[in-house]
């Protein structure tokens, strides 16, 4: 139903005038085929996938083999126990971080970019974000790729630099139709890899259970006592690189349908699984491929037992005739990074696309900016990042522990505890400060510390302790932050301009229609505002695009 009530259209200035400045970038954006939403709430129109779809949808995306890599890399650094412990502490926090992160996606249907706005950044504050979401997106692209173009040597022998390439143009065909061909990739491929992924394993447990007993044991190449807390800090800020993958798991949520009495018990299901759950099968694909390089290391001594191809392909030649050993471990590789990095490309296009259009008043289309990432990913590829894997990540996690955490105390303490903060999320430009201190500085105290502290300038103890530093200060000076502020530059006005509320009582978006007179289209509730500029109602994007 479109609500034609708000204000007179005879009043409506001409939206082809140029003042506006949004008449072809709003049409542009109304190809949600292609646009899946970007930048705005995605609507009950759009949103058609039952719980179940979505969260496999989702969860397709963390089939990457970085897990592997990473989990062998702890273990092979800092011996297998302290390995075990750094990757299940990572995954404990990241968890717990997960979850309002999720809730707020799925229930309010918006990204992290959009719940970031509104959880203490501010309008223009969570540009910096985006970028730092952004190069999550192509750091795991190019590892991914790197990953698969090894496949593609060792079983095709086609040079690396050439699988770089197919690695990363193959994905681009479905990255630009969004959800909608995803959904069918995700669904359809997720069992083949299950079984490619664990049958190898289940056979070395079978075949030789004295493994598991040697591998415990093993105190990897610097020879660490069992539970040595520095080693597993290092071990663990490595593993918390990945508390970023939460937002790939949130453009996907956002797409779930709304939740009612009916599919109460599968959308909470769903929402938890695909969400914040997603790490409890990082953290065993990372035991897993600890074990593997264990494995691997006992068979080819000296070997880079980091490299899942390596793993994979062994353990296949173990069980199998080496033609067929071969075939299924290129497949496993193969499908692999097809389904993490059409995630990868999808969420970086959407994280720099954000920025850009907040910043430039310009809306390129989000398909531009899918070659942008793919463009930097290669380059990295090209560049053997795959060889300093540890040190990226350790270096990275810095920054993604202090946003995630940061964004995550807003909402459970600011706005449900100290109730500083608006319930509902807010992102729409005029009615957001530009900056808001609560976040921003919370976050740059958070990172600044924890990077100082990583590079050794707070002395060689806290060095390994980088990570927890992120943590705790992002923990504790987000609520004194907002105390402090009195929660004053969360709203910049009280009210859009329109009569009916954006949700109902229970917190649900309402989906009732209004004509944004600036691009023509009709959207829903949540996404539009009125504007004294334009004398009508506008919608989300065209505010943005506002000269």
């Amino acid at each position: 139903m479109r609500d034609t009530t708000v204000t007179d259209s005879s009043n409506f200035p001409d939206p082809t005038n140029p003042d506006i400045g949004t008449q072809s970038n709003g049409n542009q954006a109304a190809n949600e085929t292609l646009e899946d939403y970007t930048l705005r709430y995605a609507p009950h129109s759009f949103r058609r996938w039952s719980p179940k779809v979505v969260a496999i949808t989702a969860l397709g995306g963390i089939a990457y083999l970085a897990d592997f890599s990473i989990g062998a890399s702890i273990a092979m650094s800092y011996g297998t126990l302290n390995a075990i412990f750094s990757i299940l502490f990572a995954a404990l926090i990241i968890f717990m971080t997960g979850i309002p992160l999720a809730y707020y996606a799925a229930r309010y249907n918006i990204d992290l970019d959009l719940i970031t706005r509104s959880a203490g950044f501010g309008y223009y504050g969570s540009v910096i974000t985006s970028i730092i979401f952004a190069s999550f997106t192509f750091i795991f692209f190019a590892l991914e790729g790197a990953i698969m173009a090894q496949g593609l040597l060792v079983g095709l022998g086609i040079p690396l630099w050439l699988g770089y390439m197919i690695s990363t143009f193959m994905v681009i065909p479905l990255v630009i139709y969004g959800m909608k061909a995803l959904s069918t990739l995700q669904v359809w491929t997720t069992p083949i890899w299950l079984i490619l992924m664990f049958g190898p394993v289940l056979y070395l447990f079978y075949q030789q259970p004295d493994l598991i007993t040697h591998f415990i044991g093993y105190s990897g190449q610097n020879a660490y006592l069992p539970m040595d807390m520095a080693a597993i800090m290092l071990g663990a800020g490595i593993c918390l690189a990945l508390i970023m993958q939460i937002g790939e798991q949130i453009d996907y949520l956002r797409f779930m349908p709304a939740k009612t009495k009916e599919n109460r018990k599968a959308w909470w299901i769903a929402v938890i699984a695909a969400g914040p759950g997603w790490v409890i099968l990082g953290a065993i694909k990372q035991i897993i491929g600890a074990f593997l390089g264990f494995y691997l290391l006992t068979k080819i001594p000296g070997v880079n037992a980091t490299e899942p191809v390596l793993q994979f392909n062994v353990v296949f030649h173990d069980m199998l005739p080496d033609w067929l050993a071969l075939t299924l471990a290129v497949i496993l590789v193969v499908i692999s990074q097809i389904k993490i990095n059409v995630t990868n490309a999808y969420s970086g296009s959407l994280a720099w696309t954000s920025a850009y259009a907040r910043v430039s008043k310009h809306y390129p289309g989000r398909t531009i900016f899918v070659l942008v990432n793919l463009a930097i990913a290669l380059a990295l590829m090209e560049g053997n990042m795959f060889a300093v894997l540890g040190k990226i990540l350790g270096f990275y996690s810095n920054f993604a522990i202090a946003w995630i955490v940061v964004v995550a105390t807003d909402i459970v303490i600011n706005k449900y505890l100290l109730k500083l903060s608006p319930k509902h999320p807010e992102y729409r430009r005029d009615m957001l400060y530009n900056f808001n201190p609560v976040g921003l500085v919370s976050f740059i105290a958070a990172a600044g510390l924890s990077i100082a502290a990583f590079f050794g300038l707070l002395g060689d103890f806290l060095a390994a302790y980088s990570p927890l530093i992120a943590l705790l200060v992002g923990l504790v000076l987000t609520p004194l932050m907002g105390i402090l502020t009195r929660g004053k530059y969360y709203l910049k006005q009280p009210n859009d301009g329109i009569k009916q509320p954006r949700f109902d009582v229970e917190g649900t978006p309402v989906g009732t229609l209004y004509f944004c007179v600036a691009c023509e289209q009709d959207y829903e509730r949540p996404d539009v505002m009125y504007s004294h500029q334009h004398q009508g109602v506008i919608c989300s994007l065209c505010k943005t695009l506002q000269k």
